[in-house]
């Protein structure tokens, strides 16, 4: 994107650093200054690749035999302990016509979506209808969902709204997600916060909630808006999300008003004009936007270029590379010490894990003799990476604590 873009024009750099393309591109950069050694915080061990990649095609065999193995996303979550409420949300809403349905599926993967931020070591929810506990990712997915069902999101169930997004207090999502002294939730303000100011963009950008007046579910025609004939490219879905819910992010790094969200800085990283050092990853929007498939699928709209998105700079996947010995920490007492998410410790951590997921995800499809069509980024996320990385950490650390501790307010991943 270097060609005739003005690189000191705001507009120019922000809708670069909202491009799957800048999180690739930037990442890239980290990972060359790995493989020359030149980074400050890890060494790369490419030579563990190879292993790594069969350990995921062994966990991807046992998690899905037959290879047919479904995109990683929020839905997922919702079959927590084999219970399918994706299917008892249909039956809630069988009486509504396609679009209402995918307008409802589409507010429940963003709220549950953005409530998604690690939970912490110690918290649990526990689903009274089946008398099952659940933590982590499950306890939230599950815990956003009978909130959604109950109508803590919206002036009904199974809605989301903005007023009463703008509203809900601290304490309410604590009620909803039986949080306490004894019970903790980790960033339980910001993620409040976070929510205050979703429902304030949803109260206020009626132009991109066009559909449905006050609802969350409203975007899903500026969504629609984004098919030029042939289908909507996952890249301008992500650049969509970014751009509407840009401001419900904490203000971290601004270009002239315009808050970059999960953008970060690396004195190493170079790039032209206003870009210059910054390094995005944008891990809960992407979730996101791969969260939102299948509901819009189920609308009716094809979703193309999916290989767009990149993978998740998050935990699991990072976990993954350093328990693996893909990744080393130059100073190994830096695992016992909880760090900021814009220490360039923590930003070379996830932009490695970016760049070394595309090419594991090579290297697993060399394995299984299975071309990219059939088994994209997106997919080997949900067969082998993340639930790997989670079997490793819990094999090394008691609660299955990744590897590295990062200070969160409920809002990063």
């Amino acid at each position: 994107m270097t060609g005739q873009v003005d690189w000191s024009s705001s507009d120019q750099a922000v809708a670069y650093l909202r491009s799957p393309e800048a999180i690739r591109e930037r990442c890239e950069q980290v990972f060359a200054l790995g493989q020359r050694d030149q980074l400050a915080h890890f060494t790369v061990h490419l030579e563990q690749l190879q292993a790594l990649a069969q350990a995921t095609c062994e966990e991807i065999r046992v998690n899905y035999p037959d290879l047919e193995v479904p995109l990683h996303s929020r839905w997922r979550h919702f079959a927590a302990g084999g219970v399918d409420r994706e299917e008892i949300l249909n039956r809630r809403l069988t009486l509504l016509s396609p679009r209402a349905r995918c307008r409802a599926k589409l507010e429940l993967a963003i709220v549950s979506v953005l409530l998604d931020a690690g939970a912490g070591e110690r918290w649990r929810y526990t689903e009274v209808p089946h008398a099952q506990t659940y933590s982590r990712s499950e306890g939230l997915a599950v815990a956003s969902f009978h909130s959604f069902a109950s109508g803590v999101f919206g002036e009904a169930p199974y809605t989301v709204s903005g007023s009463k997004l703008n509203a809900l207090t601290s304490q309410e999502l604590a009620v909803a997600f039986q949080v306490s002294e004894s019970n903790p939730l980790l960033g339980l303000e910001g993620r409040a916060a976070l929510l205050n100011r979703l429902g304030a963009v949803v109260e206020a950008q009626k132009d991109d909630f066009c559909g449905l007046e006050g609802r969350l579910g409203g975007l899903v025609e500026s969504i629609e808006a984004l098919d030029q004939g042939s289908g909507i490219e996952a890249g301008r879905l992500l650049q969509l999300v970014l751009t509407v819910f840009a401001s419900i992010w904490p203000g971290r790094i601004v270009i002239e008003s315009h808050n970059l969200g999960d953008v970060w800085r690396h004195s190493k990283v170079s790039g032209p004009g206003l870009t210059d050092g910054l390094v995005p990853f944008h891990k809960l929007s992407q979730w996101l936007t791969y969260s939102l498939f299948e509901p819009l699928k189920e609308g009716g709209m094809q979703l193309i270029k999916t290989e767009q998105l990149t993978g998740l700079a998050e935990y699991r996947n990072g976990g993954l590379f350093l328990d693996g010995g893909v990744l080393a920490l130059r100073d190994p007492q830096a695992a016992l010490r909880a760090h900021s998410a814009s220490s360039e410790l923590i930003v070379e951590w996830r932009a490695l894990t970016i760049a070394l997921l595309d090419r594991l995800a090579q290297a697993v499809r060399v394995i299984l003799e299975v071309p990219e069509s059939e088994l994209p980024l997106g997919n080997i996320l949900q067969g082998g990476t993340w639930s790997l990385g989670r079997k490793m950490a819990a094999q090394r650390r008691p609660e299955a604590r990744p590897p590295l501790s990062i200070e969160s307010d409920g809002t990063i991943f």
